[in-house]
């Protein structure tokens, strides 16, 4: 199911889900993990980080020891 809310009626959802979730007597009851999940859903996603790289040989620090596991030989 799809609603089609405009900005203002999506804060002021958002805003009544949050009072119900804060004032609730059982924090930890079903209904308000679902209320939370809800919440969830609302909030944009956060921006992906670009990959890792590895560090280029001027970035290494020689003094570091190795990882455990395989050694270099």
């Amino acid at each position: 199911m799809q609603l089609d809310l405009d900005d203002e009626e999506a804060a002021a959802l958002l805003k009544e889900l949050n009072n119900i979730i804060e004032n609730d007597r059982y924090p930890l009851s079903v209904r308000i993990r679902v209320l939370r999940g809800i919440c969830a859903k609302f909030r944009s996603a956060p921006a992906p980080t670009p990959p890792a790289r590895p560090p280029t040989p001027e970035e290494r620090d020689r003094r570091r020891a190795p990882r455990s596991g395989r050694r270099p030989r």
